[in-house]
């Protein structure tokens, strides 16, 4: 008869995923862009908003990397046979995907201001290729690869940031917002 302790690790996986399912499909993206601002607003105010959510979006994006995927990885909670592999693994999963969204979101957020939609625009291809990575990081595949793929994104998302004057600090999401995307 396996233990409490045994069935509640088996069940988390599937929860999280669940969680996160429900999240990604009923937010539908929730990111309003610059053109939905109020009209009566001038040029001036929808390119602040577009920086400051630029922001706050890339930082979500940079501290759930940091906290769920680069962290871990220093630490070898991803190699074999290491203790908790399967959920700082699904965690990373989570964080990726979470990334993903986030960043997206940035690059859609940059096109409102013109010196952030030179900064970025360069970097679509990089945060494209982070679409797959985080169904790789929940089975456990060429994590040094996708670890270092995330890191090199975010870090060159905030060099273009804080190019573009807008700079960008790690906000770590609670895990309720990881789990819902």
């Amino acid at each position: 008869m396996p233990s409490a302790a045994t069935v509640r690790r088996s069940l988390v996986a599937p929860v999280l995923c669940g969680a996160l399912i429900a999240g990604v499909t009923g937010c539908g993206g929730g990111d309003a862009d610059a053109s939905s601002a109020p009209s009566s607003s001038s040029s001036a105010e929808k390119q602040k908003f577009a920086k400051t959510r630029f922001v706050a979006n890339a930082g979500l994006a940079a501290g759930a990397t940091y906290q769920w995927i680069v962290k871990p990885f220093r630490a070898g909670k991803f190699k074999k046979g290491a203790d908790g592999r399967k959920f700082a693994l699904v965690k990373a999963g989570l964080a990726g995907t979470l990334a993903y969204n986030r960043l997206k979101a940035a690059s859609k957020n940059a096109k409102g201001d013109p010196a952030l939609a030179k900064a970025v625009a360069p970097l679509t291809a990089g945060i494209d290729a982070l679409k797959d990575l985080p169904a790789k990081l929940r089975k456990g595949d060429s994590t040094d690869s996708v670890v270092n793929s995330f890191d090199d994104v975010i870090n060159k998302v905030k060099d273009a940031g804080k190019g573009a004057g807008a700079e960008v600090k790690d906000k770590v999401p609670s895990a309720g917002e990881l789990a819902k995307g």
